[in-house]
């Protein structure tokens, strides 16, 4: 009765996640969080499957949906959300998804059909005790994969940004995957129902880890101060006690006081004049005295069908931060092209290089990034050096409301 018990509690456990999983995933989009609560998905059957195997027995059918979701789609699902969530490189992702498919196809129809030897018990069936030798090599193959992914995408996340975090979701889908294993491959009796339960409890860490990045370590850069004697605190609120207030939600440090150069700027001070560098209203000398510092950049993004929504939603939070949070990207807006309706344009003006620099560092700009790369087939990138500029003194108050 205690195995009946706990294959319960297993299969109550496995829905529960499975239910939190996909609830989360459709907020957060990514094909990772999909992935990954189809995991969950095949371990909640496999795991209701054995319940009543656990208490009438297990029969030809219970063990083929058993091995099925504890044993193929549970692990494969399980490796390829790692990759997905770790790997950048589309091309990478393609060709995963390719060997994939045919890892989950191919050795499905031999599960299902592939003859099963009987004499089953109420405890969780060894594959090797009752599948005859071509589907053991299929789900060998779907194991090998599985570890050799997991093991790429360990590797992917320590070359990236915060290694640390992203390699400690890496390590716990491995977890996840090597207990389903396991369990899978080898029974266990009442220790693989416990082992089946760190796996769901393993694979919900590592999602809410990968739906939580942690928030980058923020340098301090003086000044931060906008006219008026008025600075801005790191949670987004005005400082009005007059001292040389510090930004705390900009990455780095400006660089050593220099004169105040031709366009008003004042690197001593650090304190900023004229955003348009003394060309407000009129245009800034193209030839001759020092070249502007502002940097521009123009984005062109080329959208999937049907993921266009998804992109504009992320974007107007993205653009929400920029406003409140990067005093010196003088202008970020996102537009849409009438005549192309997949198509998005960013165009972005920062007062210099360190500027340009410091926003691509923001945490808020790497989510925007990693939550739009399922909406987006194509990018277009040009970086453009201001020569000359004309422009109202409301342009950014129309565009970027603060």
């Amino acid at each position: 009765m205690v195995e009946v018990g706990l294959a319960f509690v297993c299969a109550l456990v496995a829905w529960s996640v499975t239910a939190a999983l996909i609830a989360r995933g459709q907020r957060d989009g990514g094909t990772y969080a999909k992935v990954l609560a189809g995991s969950a998905v095949a371990l909640a059957v496999a795991l209701s499957a054995a319940f009543p195997g656990a208490l009438l027995g297990f029969s030809g059918l219970t063990f083929r949906v058993w091995q099925i979701g504890a044993g193929l789609f549970g692990p494969l699902l399980a490796a390829w959300g790692a990759l997905e969530y770790a790997v950048a490189s589309p091309r990478v992702r393609f060709g995963v998804r390719l060997v994939v498919t045919t890892l989950a196809v191919v050795p499905l129809v031999v599960l299902a059909l592939d003859p099963v030897r009987s004499d089953f018990g109420g405890g969780y069936p060894p594959q090797g005790e009752h599948y005859d030798v071509i589907p053991g090599i299929a789900l060998a193959a779907v194991h090998v994969f599985a570890v050799l992914a997991l093991a790429g995408a360990a590797a992917a996340a320590l070359r990236g940004r915060a290694p640390g975090h992203r390699a400690s979701v890496a390590g716990l889908l491995a977890l996840a995957v090597l207990l389903e294993i396991a369990v899978a491959r080898l029974g266990l009796g009442i220790f693989g129902q416990v082992l089946m339960l760190g796996a769901l409890g393993a694979l919900w860490a590592a999602f809410m880890r990968a739906q939580n990045p942690p928030e980058e370590p923020q340098g301090r850069r003086r000044g931060g101060r906008r006219r008026g004697g008025r600075g801005r605190r790191g949670d987004g609120e005005w400082d009005d006690d007059g001292d040389d207030g510090e930004d705390e939600a900009v990455f780095g440090r400006r660089r050593k006081a220099e004169p105040e150069d031709d366009y008003g700027y004042d690197d001593d001070r650090d304190d900023y004049g004229d955003p348009y560098g003394g060309a407000r209203g009129g245009r800034a000398p193209a030839g001759g005295g020092r070249p502007s510092r502002m940097r521009g950049v123009i984005t062109i993004y080329a959208l999937a069908e049907g993921r266009a929504d998804d992109f504009d939603d992320v974007a107007d939070l993205v653009v929400d931060e920029v406003a409140r949070r990067e005093p010196d990207t003088l202008l970020f807006a996102c537009h849409t092209v009438p005549s192309a309706p997949l198509q998005r344009i960013v165009y972005a003006i920062y007062r210099d290089d360190l500027a340009m620099e410091e926003h691509e560092q923001q945490p808020h700009v790497r989510e925007f990034a990693r939550r739009t790369a399922h909406c987006v087939t194509a990018t277009n990138v040009i970086e453009l050096a201001l020569e000359g500029a004309a422009a109202s003194d409301h342009l950014a108050a129309m565009l970027m409301p603060r």
